[in-house]
């Protein structure tokens, strides 16, 4: 049979007009995908700065099932989902990124310590110290210790802790001094309440080795020694915490003053305590005082003048506890003065719903512009 080459004449333009109609339709759907991709990632901003994070959830969720390859799309929305609580999702995120075999080692190592992020966010601290450890030697290294440092603090498991500050220093990451020497007190107390005295002595000893500035690992051995009815070594260990630290005589005045009456050196503690009080003038060490010499006419001459130096309400309230007999002609003035300025911040009206405070009462919060927000009486709530 004799073929009509005629046909070709018709169906191969036919052909052609409907292949480039299809290619036409498929360019245009990927255009408007494209197009809306980015316009729901913008809206979510746009939420997120307005302070709708759930809405600019839903904008960046439809983002990626538009663009489900954008890697930077599903980091935000994992972040997002993080930063409003709901962390299982945000682990599924993170782990989808992990599972994807086209992801870069960057983004791989990012998306790690973003699920180990979460984990600590949801308190699963098992599940985030093995992925903060499985960023050892990656760009997140140094952040990853130093999380896992906090993990550790945590946990209180002290030896560990100890040994990434210890790591961290010696990798240049900072000073970790202080943080080691109150590990290494930790250690000591818990030694100590365990009746491990031996192993509580060779831990104060680390702290003092790691940081000599250090004002705890000194007091914590005076009170071991005070415990032990070693009063004569705990004040000696006082003696050589105030001499580094003249500033910490507030944290061991009444247990100085305690083990000097003890041990028959009341007269030389009054002294020191004399000295130090008028160089700062602290209750603690007003209280210290009082120990020594509890019933004395010097006592009350400090307490009054305490409350000259110190115009606060600790001080009145150990001025109240001396008899009226015993007050000053300027006493009363100063306890008034004490009391009224401690009473002038509650004589304020505080706006309900922002918390603003003013002196006058206003119908409309200057802060958060509500109306009646202000409870009708000073001090309200």
């Amino acid at each position: 049979m004799d073929f009509d080459f005629a046909w070709l004449l018709i169906v191969v333009p036919l052909l052609f007009a409907l292949g480039w109609t299809a290619s036409r339709l498929d360019m245009r759907q990927l255009r408007r995908d494209g197009r809306e991709a980015p316009k729901a990632y913008f809206k979510g901003l746009t939420l997120l700065l307005n302070d709708q994070p759930d809405k600019a959830i839903d904008s960046f969720i439809e983002a990626v099932q538009h663009d489900p390859d954008t890697t930077e799309l599903h980091f935000g929305l994992g972040n997002l989902f993080r930063r409003r609580g709901d962390v299982a999702r945000a682990v599924r995120v993170h782990q989808h990124l992990l599972d994807r075999g086209d992801l870069s080692s960057a983004d791989r190592q990012r998306a790690q310590h973003a699920l180990a992020q979460d984990f600590v966010k949801a308190g699963l601290f098992d599940r985030a110290e093995q992925a903060y450890g499985e960023l050892r030697g990656t760009a997140f290294d140094n952040d990853a210790q130093l999380a896992l440092l906090s993990l550790h603090e945590r946990a209180r498991d002290w030896p560990a802790a100890s040994a990434i500050a210890r790591e961290l220093e010696r990798r240049g990451a900072g000073s970790f001094a202080s943080r080691i020497a109150h590990h290494e007190c930790e250690v000591a107390v818990e030694a100590d309440a365990a009746r491990h005295f031996d192993q509580a002595d060779a831990a104060i000893e680390r702290a003092k080795q790691a940081d000599p500035s250090a004002m705890r690992p000194w007091l914590l051995a005076g009170q071991r020694h005070a415990r032990e009815a070693r009063h004569a070594q705990a004040l000696a260990q006082w003696d050589e915490l105030l001499l580094k630290q003249p500033l910490a005589w507030p944290l061991v005045a009444r247990d100085y003053a305690a083990s000097a009456r003890t041990c028959g050196q009341a007269e030389r503690a009054r002294s020191l305590l004399d000295q130090a009080h008028a160089a700062q003038a602290d209750v603690d060490l007003l209280q210290a005082l009082g120990d020594l010499d509890p019933d004395g006419p010097a006592q009350d001459r400090r307490v009054l003048d305490h409350l000259q130096r110190q115009n606060d309400l600790v001080s009145a309230q150990q001025v109240l506890a001396l008899p009226v007999e015993r007050w000053d002609r300027a006493t009363p003035t100063r306890l008034h003065d004490v009391v009224a300025a401690a009473a002038r911040p509650l004589q304020r009206y505080r706006c309900a719903a922002c918390g603003f405070e003013a002196q006058q009462y206003f119908w409309q919060c200057p802060g958060c512009q509500s109306w009646d927000s202000f409870p009708p009486r000073r001090g309200g709530t």
